[in-house]
C-alpha cells in the first residue's frame, strides 16, 4: 500500500512540474527560459523566486490588484486562462529554475 500512494505522489508531482512547464512557455519569451531576463526590461527578474512569491504575484495580476513596474494590464491578460491549480504548477515550476 505504501508503494501505491508514493508511487501516486510521485505521479502527481511530475504532472504538475509538467503542467508548469507547459504554462510556463508562454512566460519564456519576456521572462527567459530560465526567468533570467527582466521582461520588457521593467519587470524583476523571476529566478529565485519562490512559489508562494510568485503564486501571489500571479493570483494578483489575474485580480487585477498587482500593478508592478506597470505591467499590471499585460500580466493580467497572460493570466486570465490561468486556473488556480496552473497557477500553483507554474509557481512550483519558476521555484525550480536555475
Amino acid at each position: 500500500m505504501k508503494k501505491i500512494v508514493l508511487a501516486l505522489l510521485v505521479a502527481s508531482v511530475s504532472l504538475m512540474a509538467a503542467d508548469g512547464a507547459a504554462a510556463y512557455k508562454k512566460c519564456a519569451s519576456c521572462h527567459g527560459a530560465k526567468g533570467e531576463k527582466k521582461a520588457l526590461n521593467k519587470s524583476e527578474i523571476i529566478a529565485g523566486w519562490d512559489a508562494a512569491k510568485t503564486e501571489e504575484a500571479l493570483n494578483g495580476y489575474k485580480a487585477g490588484t498587482r500593478n508592478v513596474h506597470g505591467m499590471g494590464a499585460l500580466m493580467k491578460g497572460q493570466v486570465a486562462s490561468y486556473d488556480a491549480a496552473t497557477i500553483k504548477a507554474v509557481s512550483a515550476y519558476i521555484a525550480g529554475l536555475k
